[in-house]
Parts: C-alpha cells; structure tokens; sequence
C-alpha cells in the first residue's frame, strides 16, 4: 500500500485530499498538522519522512493569514518557503514525489487577462513573495514534483460561502468588494485535479481553479441565489475596505498546462458552488 502524507490535514484542502482517496485500498493516508510535524525544522521534517517512507507528500500547510504575514513576516518565511524547502529535500531523499499547492498572489494582480504559467511573477505583498520562494525551493530541491497555484479555496472549514450565508441570516444586505476578479474554487476540484496528477510523471507548474471568473460581489450574488436567500449585495471599491496587505485587482488563473498536457478539466466555478451547496444542506 502506498503511503501519502498529507501536511495541513486539518485545513480546506487537506480534508478535500482525505476525502478524494477515501476507499482507496491502495493508498493510505497520513495526516499530519502541526502537532504531528514541525516541517519549520529540517531534522524534524527528515526524521518523520524516512519513517513512514511515503510513495508522495502533499503539503497544504501555510501561513495564510494574508494580513497577518505583513507584520509576522518571520513566521511567513518559515513556514510559506522553508516548510516546502524541507519537504522537498526529505522528498528527494525519501524518492517521493511532492504537491504543493501555491497562490495566485505571486502575481502583481493588475492585468487585464487571465495568467498563465508562463507569465512573469511579481508578489506585491508579504504572503505572495513567500509563496513564491516556497515554489523555488520546490523547484530547486524536488526531482518529481508538481506545483499547484490556486486561489478563491472554500471547503471544508472557515471560508467566504460560509461568512456570506451567515451574514445572510442577519442582514438584508451586505457590501462586498466588486473590482477584485478571480476564480472561486472548491477543494473538492482541487483535490480532484491533484488525484489525477500524482500518480504520473507529467510533473512541473500547474495553475489549478474552477473554470470562469468573476469579483467577489458577484461571487456573493451567486451564493445568495443558489441558497434562495434575498439578501442584497451592494459592491463597494477596494479604498473604501482597506486591508494591511495590497490584494490583486485581477488574478485570474489560466489552467494552460493543464490544458496543453492532460485531459483534466476543472468544473465552472457557478457548478462546483452547486455540488458544495448541496453538501451543505
């Protein structure tokens, strides 16, 4: 049986991970948070991998606090770069393959079309250029590796479909910012998408999020219309709800390798919103 270790277990995307290879009798799954595993340390990270010897590591852990990076910038640094730095090296010695999952704010955000993998980075804040150190350490110490960057995750905990619908219950209207674009993805696709690629060697740099965009009013709007509730969105600038952290006016991901090199196709955005209302019932 192969094993996958899972960091993050606890967050979105590492529950959308255990549930895709749930009854699966080739794989078994290691979860790990950071009670389990301190990947902060490299002697922690290699100690615990020759252990359990894993078929692939499937890193989810990171500092996502977005705001918060901006003044605890060390923490950022270790756990956004250094945590994937180890993992790969423990992955290289270990010869497992590694996943792990990035963001779309490595990008400058300004741009008037979708990025692609081949477009050039430029993180305009704390969270984004760690991030993007994490990918060049994945780069530079991993063999087999895929990189994943997504963005907009929702799932299994804490996310922004849950906030609007609990805010729904209270208010008969709400105001959302409506000049940032993206593309709401769930962790259900996203685990799909990593389930497809791990078991080949089609390795490298992915962009990973459900099909279509849209600013996060009009993501609100969706919400309210598929749960039938008759709250009212008014979308409002990003000046007129600042953050400590600049986030990207656009930063639409284009899934161009996924495209160019596999037959996986992510669902629309409006259609993965559907099947996890649905589980939210």
């Amino acid at each position: 049986m192969k094993k996958i270790l899972v960091t993050g277990s606890n967050g979105q995307l590492g529950r959308a991970i255990n549930k895709v290879f749930e009854g699966n009798n080739e794989i078994e799954i290691v979860n790990t948070d950071v009670a389990e595993l301190d990947i902060t340390s490299i002697d922690a990270t290699m100690a615990f991998v020759k252990n359990i010897r894993p078929y692939a590591i499937i890193n989810c852990a990171a500092h996502t606090g977005v705001d918060a990076c901006e003044t605890d910038i060390e923490n950022a640094y270790k756990i956004n770069a250094i945590g994937p730095r180890n993992l790969s090296i423990a992955a290289t010695a270990a010869g497992a393959k590694i996943v792990h999952v990035s963001t779309d704010y490595v990008f400058e955000g300004n741009g008037t079309r979708s990025y692609t993998e081949f477009d050039a980075t430029n993180p305009q804040g704390v969270y984004g250029a760690t991030k993007l150190a994490g990918e060049n350490f994945v780069k530079e110490f991993s063999k087999e590796y895929f990189i994943i960057r997504t963005a907009w995750l929702y799932g299994d905990g804490k996310n922004f479909v849950k906030t609007m619908l609990r805010l729904a219950e209270t208010n008969d209207k709400v105001r959302v910012v409506g000049d940032q674009f993206g593309s709401p993805t769930s962790t259900a696709e996203l685990a799909r998408m990593i389930a497809h690629l791990l078991p080949t060697e089609n390795y490298g740099l992915f962009h990973g999020t459900c099909e279509g965009s849209c600013s996060w009013a009009d993501f609100a709007k969706e919400i309210f219309r598929q749960a039938e509730k008759n709250t009212e969105v008014e979308a409002i600038t990003t000046a007129e709800y600042p953050t400590p952290a600049k986030r990207p006016a656009y930063s639409v991901l284009d899934n161009f390798m996924l495209k160019l090199t596999t037959d996986f196709t992510f669902a629309q955005w409006q259609d993965a919103l559907t099947e996890y209302m649905k589980e939210l019932v």
